[in-house]
């Protein structure tokens, strides 16, 4: 098999090419990736819960709406719409609507598969093909977390995905996946299925944890129509500081004058709290 290894690969791009520049979220190294009017853009560390559960932990949605209502100086309640997730050991990027308007219409490009979503993932091993098209059927465990079965299986949701090979060292390699659905766990179970599970995620057949139970899977890329004006936005979302995945085999040039965020939440936590 080739690994690709030319240190500039960019595998998908939006029709614009726009970039923003980032601006700081509640710490020097917290990367806001993109705010206008209707959207704002920002990056979750691994352990950090989208939205709240019953642990009753911190979540990326009440500090959204804290560094809202502080920046925009907005007085009463700040209205935030949720249009997708992240897993709590997963890094990168999450896209947030400022308004109604702005959520509704997300929400229906995200629940029809029109958002590009693009993940940068650390595997053990090496896949068979150097790039691939996975199509499965996925069905909810007793046990908690996703089983992997063929797609004609009754009671499960089609999932599809395309991952590429940007580098490989050693007994691991880089993956870029781009999801062509949503579902839970989808890219973790999909690819642990292949042989290849990600780095750190324990739950579907890695050898070890990572620090913090953090895992190896990175939300790298979001292209979504504006809600108002239509046009292609592309977000990108810079690779944590210790990742397990050097920078230079990635477009890092996506980045320009972006410090690198801190991986886990506890790394911020303290200074928060």
């Amino acid at each position: 098999m080739n690994c690709h290894n030319d240190g500039h690969i960019t595998p998908w791009r939006s029709p614009s090419g726009t970039l923003q520049q980032p601006t700081v979220f509640l710490h020097p190294r917290w990367p806001v990736l993109y705010v206008d009017n209707h959207l704002l853009a920002v990056y979750k560390p691994a352990g950090l819960l989208v939205q709240g559960d019953l642990t009753a932990d911190p979540c990326l949605l009440d500090l959204t709406r804290s560094w809202i209502k502080d920046r925009f100086q907005k007085p009463g309640n700040v209205f935030v719409g949720l249009v997708h997730r992240l897993d709590r050991p997963v890094s990168g990027l999450v896209l947030f609507a400022r308004t109604t308007k702005a959520a509704s219409r997300l929400s229906a490009v995200f629940r029809e598969n029109r958002a590009i979503k693009i993940y940068l993932a650390v595997v053990e091993g090496r896949p068979n093909s150097g790039s691939a098209t996975l199509v499965h059927g996925l069905a909810r465990r007793k046990a908690g977390g996703v089983a992997v079965l063929p797609t004609e299986t009754p009671g499960t949701q089609r999932a599809e995905l395309h991952y590429r090979t940007l580098a490989c060292a050693e007994q691991r390699s880089l993956l870029a996946v781009q999801l062509k659905t949503g579902r839970k766990h989808q890219i973790r179970a999909q690819l642990a299925h292949e042989g290849c599970p990600i780095v750190g995620d324990v739950r579907y057949g890695a050898p070890s944890t990572l620090p913090h139970r953090a895992i190896a899977l990175h939300a790298w890329k979001l292209i979504v129509p504006h809600p108002t004006k239509g046009d292609a936005v592309e977000i990108s979302c810079p690779i944590p500081f210790n990742w397990t995945w050097n920078p230079k085999d990635m477009d890092d040039a996506s980045f320009p004058n972006t410090v690198r965020p801190l991986w886990h939440w506890c790394q911020y936590e303290p200074d928060l709290s």
